[in-house]
C-alpha cells in the first residue's frame, strides 16, 4: 500500500465541510465525546478501535469516565490524510451507533 500523503488547506477546508461535529485543534481533527455512563463510552470505543484496525489508522484518544476526546492526523504523512477523514467518518458512525 503506497504511503498517504498530506492533503493541502484547500482539501482539508473543503473535506471539514462533511465534519460538522469535529474541529481543527493545532492540525489535527478533534472532536469530545460524552456518553451515559463509562459502559456507554467503552462500548464506542470499542468500536472506533475495530475500525481503526481495519482502517491500520490509529486514533489519539483519552477516556474519562463518560468522556472520550478523539485526535486524528498522520504521524507518518505529518498532517491529515483522507484516511484521516474516513476514521473520523467512522468515529460519527460508531457515535451514532451505526456501522460504515
Amino acid at each position: 500500500m503506497p504511503k498517504e500523503t498530506a492533503l493541502d488547506d484547500a482539501e482539508v477546508a473543503a473535506r471539514m465541510a462533511e465534519l460538522s461535529r469535529w474541529e481543527l485543534v493545532d492540525g489535527r481533527l478533534h472532536r469530545e465525546l460524552r456518553f451515559a455512563d463509562f459502559a456507554e463510552a467503552f462500548a464506542f470505543m470499542t468500536r472506533v478501535a475495530l475500525a481503526a484496525e481495519k482502517l491500520d489508522h490509529h486514533p489519539d484518544w483519552s477516556n474519562s469516565w463518560n468522556r472520550v476526546v478523539i485526535d486524528i492526523v498522520s504521524h507518518a504523512a505529518g498532517g491529515l490524510t483522507p484516511l484521516c477523514f474516513e476514521l473520523a467518518h467512522r468515529v460519527d458512525a460508531a457515535a451514532d451507533g451505526a456501522s460504515r
